[in-house]
């Protein structure tokens, strides 16, 4: 175990949602979350009651909860206007939100006691374009991407009850200096320099789907398209 600063945050927000069809020229989502009360059983993929639409880019244990900071959402408020009047802790799909800790606090692999259960941060998040339809904001995704706003993932240790009030603390912090800031935006970004892609590729604890993509990156220098995961597909 590495010793790192304290952390500790309040936990203002449990969201879960089913799989809906909110857009008729679009595929299903399961964006549309909404707050529930009381606590809440926390299992090895995920909250009770929770789903995904599609299981090859959300969900499973690698990424069985999305956290976001609420602490964000006063900055898009003030930064994009009318528009955000309305944007307040699970407008983007989250499961938790909190106020305390954000991307630049937290490290790939940290150990977290959440409520009663443990967790581990896996990956950050990689924003598509369902938060541009879900918002209304064209963009949504793409800003999500530029301004390292975009939440994290974790994978459960320890499964048991999360609920609204909770605290989050910090129990182990095996990578420090890799916060989710840093390798979320080495992620997203188009290029990445190969030896430091290298290093992402073999970081411990780091999620295996984000690994692979790091070797890859390692191996070639070529850019990454991101268009269709930021535009999504056109009318069907």
């Amino acid at each position: 175990m590495n010793s790192s600063p304290r952390i500790s945050a309040r936990v203002v927000g449990l969201y879960i949602g089913q799989v809906s069809q909110p857009w008729p020229d679009k595929p299903a989502s399961a964006i549309a979350k909404q707050r529930v009360e009381g606590p809440q059983w926390l299992g090895w993929e995920g909250f009770e009651n929770d789903a995904q639409a599609d299981l090859k880019v959300h969900g499973g244990r690698e990424k069985a909860v999305h956290h976001y900071a609420a602490d964000h959402y006063a900055h898009w408020r003030s930064e994009l206007g009318p528009v955000a009047e309305d944007f307040e802790p699970g407008r983007f799909g989250e499961n938790i939100a909190t106020i305390g800790i954000t991307e630049a606090d937290l490290c790939i692999g940290d150990v977290l006691r959440l409520g009663t259960a443990v967790v581990e941060v896996s990956q950050g998040r990689q924003p598509c374009w369902k938060l541009n339809a879900h918002t209304g904001v064209s963009k949504m995704a793409a800003l999500f991407q530029e301004t390292g706003r975009t939440g994290w993932y974790y994978r459960v240790l320890e499964p048991c009850t999360v609920g609204i009030g909770d605290t989050i603390e910090r129990m182990e912090c095996p990578n420090p200096g890799w916060t989710v800031e840093r390798v979320t935006g080495a992620r997203l970004g188009a290029t990445l320099d190969r030896d430091a892609a290298s290093a992402l590729a073999r970081l411990p604890r780091l999620s295996p789907g984000w690994a692979e993509a790091f070797a890859r990156k390692a191996s070639r220098q070529e850019r990454e398209d991101t268009s269709a995961r930021l535009e999504g597909p056109g009318p069907t």
